[in-house]
């Protein structure tokens, strides 16, 4: 079975940016979903993928990612109501792997999370000095929790700079 295995951090400066090696826009729709599963179907350029991941045990969870047609994806788009986030995807690479820093658009502007890919959960993780608080797990920044609390918050307390997302949600949840 595919696992994915990847830490993830708040960015607590912009650091990272002299050594972004390439950035890809992404759209993410948040199929609604039942049990402990995270459907979510992707666009990025002219390419379009479908991802069904379960439940975390630790680090790791099993996903299951399909590259589908973009037309199909535009239809699985219109059932994501409300469940639609935009975000530039940069890549940065470090001693433990590559990193991919999401700088989050729209109703998550501001937001700006850092996660790495691992081959085990014991692989040892060098932490850049851009590196923040570890949120691995943490349901409230679950993409789903995190537009939840934005929906909740008032419009003109919506962040419209970077902001340490952690305000966000704890002043909303």
């Amino acid at each position: 079975m595919p696992v994915e295995i990847e830490r993830k951090f708040l960015v607590k400066n912009d650091g990272w940016r002299a050594h972004v090696t390439h950035s890809e826009r992404l759209r993410d729709g948040l199929v609604p979903r039942e049990d402990d599963l995270k459907v979510r179907v992707r666009s990025y350029g002219n390419r379009a993928t479908l991802c069904v991941k379960t439940g975390r045990q630790g680090l790791a969870r099993e996903e299951f990612e399909y590259e589908i047609p973009p037309d199909h994806a535009e239809s699985i788009f219109a059932h994501c109501t409300g469940r639609i986030l935009q975000k530039t995807r940069h890549y940065v690479p470090g001693q433990s792997g590559v990193w991919e820093i999401d700088v989050y658009h729209d109703v998550l502007d501001g937001v700006v999370i850092a996660e790495i890919e691992l081959d085990s959960e014991s692989a040892p993780v060098h932490l850049p000095d851009w590196i923040g608080e570890e949120i691995t797990g943490d349901p409230r920044y679950s993409k789903t929790n995190m537009l939840d609390a934005s929906s909740r918050m008032p419009q003109d307390d919506r962040p419209h700079k970077r902001i340490h997302i952690g305000h966000l949600v704890r002043r909303v949840i």
